[in-house]
């Protein structure tokens, strides 16, 4: 089994992440992440999908996925053939800010981006397995609340949705 990536690019209509996220069930595959956003092409949304599964597995999700009406076109990609980061969000009260946390901050390259009376909110910027290691790192301080977000990814392949649709009759 390996970790995937898949980009899809559809069109933004009510319930297109709930007929994707149904391929996925059907077939007892777990999503590791999600995150879907605007995409460069006005009108056009990129959905992230992070999953680890087999070759012969990614291929059918991906097929499948290609088949919702309102899906313009999948695209799977092994870890080494995206460039991906997630961001993480750690809240800790505002008492626990001392001198050692603050070398934890500056040794993870993170930053504290809120504070308040009563906590900091640290951001940090990494792959799964660098926000997991701060996340662990900042429980001794009283961690009050984690968050992170799915993986965000560029393909390192040269292609573009853009010149997929350039090449479509419609």
């Amino acid at each position: 089994m390996n970790r995937y990536t898949i980009l899809i690019y559809t069109e933004n209509f009510i319930g297109i992440l709930n007929r994707i996220t149904i391929i996925f069930t059907r077939r007892g595959i777990n999503i590791d992440a999600l995150t879907a956003s605007e995409s460069r092409l006005d009108g056009i949304h990129k959905i992230t999908i992070e999953c680890t599964v087999t070759e012969e597995q990614i291929v059918q999700l991906v097929k499948q996925i290609e088949k919702i009406t309102d899906v313009i076109k999948a695209y799977y990609f092994m870890d080494s053939e995206v460039v991906y980061q997630e961001i993480a969000l750690y809240k800790l009260p505002i008492d626990s800010l001392d001198a050692s946390l603050e070398k934890v901050i500056r040794q993870y390259n993170a930053h504290i981006i809120a504070a308040e009376k009563e906590f900091v909110v640290v951001e940090f910027t990494g792959h799964k397995e660098d926000t997991q290691a701060l996340l662990e790192t900042l429980k001794p301080y009283s961690l009050l609340e984690f968050s992170r977000s799915g993986r965000v990814a560029i393909a390192k392949p040269r292609f573009s949705v853009s010149e997929y649709l350039n090449n479509q009759t419609l």
